[in-house]
């Protein structure tokens, strides 16, 4: 038990050393956890030992569909690619929505006849809206405008879902969805509530250190979803 609590302080360090922020996305989970883990070390808690197991058990589980979801689809002209929103720091990108974006450029780059529907509202601390900045890079990096629909209603990974298929107009076409290799799984369940039947993963990458992060916090909003 200390040496988890000591890991995650470490590794709480770690993420708010490399991203220069000390309260980043869910950061304050390893701080909780370690703190927990540090304490209950001190103590004999072999009759707690089936719930630790039964709840690794469990994250185990869910890691394991996370992880099945991240592998991409090989389909070339996709007609449709769904690239879900992300944060925009003021008009800028963010590390998780650049590669969102970038991983939908090098697709479109590559098959002439799919058309991006970027999608994603104004939040707080957002200048524009996360669809205009994607459409600004994307038109930077030499995508044509007529491939490129804008969906800028939309606050939650299920709205971005729900608003951007009034633009398909068959559902049961390829569409491929763009998004963070970690937040795959849970994106495509949300679609195939929504009526998307015919499903293509393209998942782009994450940085490596705050993978672990995001992971956990996968884990945990895909409980909350299944519950």
């Amino acid at each position: 038990m200390q040496l988890l609590g000591i890991f995650c302080l470490g590794y709480y360090l770690v993420l708010c050393m490399v991203l220069k922020r000390w309260n980043t996305t869910f950061s304050r989970f390893w701080i909780f956890a370690g703190c927990t883990f540090l304490f209950l070390g001190r103590f004999n808690l072999q009759t707690a030992a089936p719930v630790f197991w039964g709840g690794a058990a469990v994250f185990s589980l869910a890691a394991l569909r996370i992880v099945i979801g991240m592998i991409p689809s090989s389909d070339r002209n996709i007609p449709y690619l769904v690239v879900l929103g992300a944060q925009v720091r003021g008009k800028e990108l963010t590390g998780s929505l650049y590669r969102r974006v970038e991983r939908a450029r090098k697709y479109l780059e590559d098959n002439p006849e799919t058309v991006a529907i970027v999608s994603g509202g104004r939040g707080r601390g957002e200048d524009i809206t996360e669809a205009l900045a994607m459409e600004q890079y994307l038109r930077s990096r030499g995508i044509e405008k007529r491939r490129i629909i804008k969906e800028d209603r939309s606050r939650t990974t299920e709205e971005n879902l729900r608003y951007s298929a009034e633009y398909i107009r068959d559902m049961g076409a390829p569409v491929g969805i763009v998004t963070n290799n970690y937040h795959m799984y849970r994106a495509c369940c949300y679609a195939r509530k929504l009526g998307y039947r015919n499903l293509k993963a393209l998942p782009a990458g994450c940085h490596p250190v705050c993978f672990l992060n995001y992971m956990v916090r996968e884990i945990f909003a895909l409980i909350k979803m299944l519950v």
